[in-house]
């Protein structure tokens, strides 16, 4: 499978700058996720490397091939990248039986009617959709569907997939068996797949790499557990995780004595950094805030939403409002004092530009 590069790629709509001057390395078998509220970009530069969209500049280039050089005047178009796109609503043909579906792509290639049956044939046992190979996409569910879709995708063996948010037509609980579905298909196939969604979950579990996207313009590029532990910045932080993270204002001495929402903590990051005396955003992930008997700290109790493996409690301590996640069928109840205390790292941020600082343990001080 090929590596795809995005050499300071831009797309502009008169005015306004849809994705700007993005560099960007996917790898050969990557699972990439570009991730990023919407009207962010990030279907734009999806639609770039497949040849659905011209970029304003910059350079693209899938294995060897340049598919894409403003300067050079080079645009090949969709046919001719090698590349295969399931969209968001599938869009199989009504008339159509889910057989002649899969096969109406090989079919326009010229393939001899037995490799034709023998692909196909292979593709129904492999996204198990055997059964259905005679039924029109009216009288299959909406997963059934989708596997349809992907099929027909995969049949003339592209070299990479582009999926556009193809799981947000379907309700929850199938949404969570297609993500499994789709982490198996990319084992199976050894596929460089290239994924769109605003969903981070789908981000986090479906990954390799994440590439987090905000106003056309990349804000962190990496694994998804490393990019959750240290994100590069605020607004990386509050789009990665759920619930979100707590952010509190605070400021930092030069000796790194640490005050934030009433509070006083010696913080003492993880790795050798000159932080200085400057105002911070103090970053806490709901999972880190531990409430129990013995928490030094205390807070009220201000709504509480149990799901049966967790329980999400939001808590008022002092002026500020703090979100920890409870692990466990538990709850409490609404304007109980609780006990609690800070677990594992903290992450500063600079007020000013929102940069990730450094992260690392809070000690509380009297």
């Amino acid at each position: 499978m090929p590596e795809i590069f995005l050499k300071n790629v831009s797309k502009h709509y008169g005015k306004v700058v849809a994705v700007d001057r993005l560099n960007l390395q996917i790898l050969s078998n990557a699972f990439l996720t570009l991730l990023g509220p919407s009207g962010c970009g990030k279907t734009t530069i999806l639609r770039m490397i497949a040849g659905l969209e011209t970029p304003t500049e910059g350079q693209i280039t899938i294995g060897n091939k340049v598919v894409f050089d403003a300067d050079q005047g080079i645009n090949l178009p969709p046919n001719k990248r090698d590349v295969g796109f399931l969209f968001q609503n599938y869009a199989l043909w009504p008339h159509m039986t889910v057989y002649q579906n899969i096969a109406f792509g090989l079919e326009n290639l010229k393939w001899e009617k037995d490799e034709i049956r023998d692909k196909v044939k292979a593709l129904l046992k492999m996204l198990r959709i055997e059964p259905y190979e005679n039924r029109y996409p009216s009288e299959l569910s909406g997963g059934q569907q989708q596997r349809v879709a992907i099929a027909r995708t995969l049949a003339p063996g592209p070299k990479v997939l582009f999926m556009d948010e193809p799981l947000s037509n379907l309700d929850s609980k199938l949404r969570m068996e297609m993500r499994a579905e789709l982490k198996r298909l990319h084992r199976d196939t050894d596929s460089t797949i290239v994924y769109v969604t605003h969903d981070q979950q789908e981000a986090m579990t479906l990954s390799t790499m994440v590439c987090v996207i905000d106003k056309g313009r990349l804000q962190q590029y990496a694994p998804p557990l490393p990019m959750y532990n240290n994100p590069a910045n605020v607004f990386v932080a509050d789009f990665l995780g759920n619930p979100a993270m707590n952010f509190i204002d605070g400021h930092l001495t030069e000796a790194g004595e640490l005050t934030f929402g009433g509070l006083r903590a010696r913080f003492e990051p993880f790795n050798a950094v000159t932080l200085g005396e400057r105002d911070v955003i103090v970053g806490i992930r709901p999972e880190h805030i531990r409430i129990g008997a013995e928490g030094p700290l205390e807070g009220t109790v201000y709504s509480t939403l149990p799901s049966g493996m967790e329980t999400t409690v939001k808590m008022n301590v002092n002026d500020i409002s703090l979100t920890s996640v409870v692990f466990g069928d538990v709850d409490f109840p609404v304007d109980r004092k609780v006990r609690f205390s800070f677990n594992k790292a903290a992450v500063l941020f600079d007020k000013e530009s929102g940069k990730a600082l450094a992260r690392g343990t809070l000690t509380m001080m009297e």
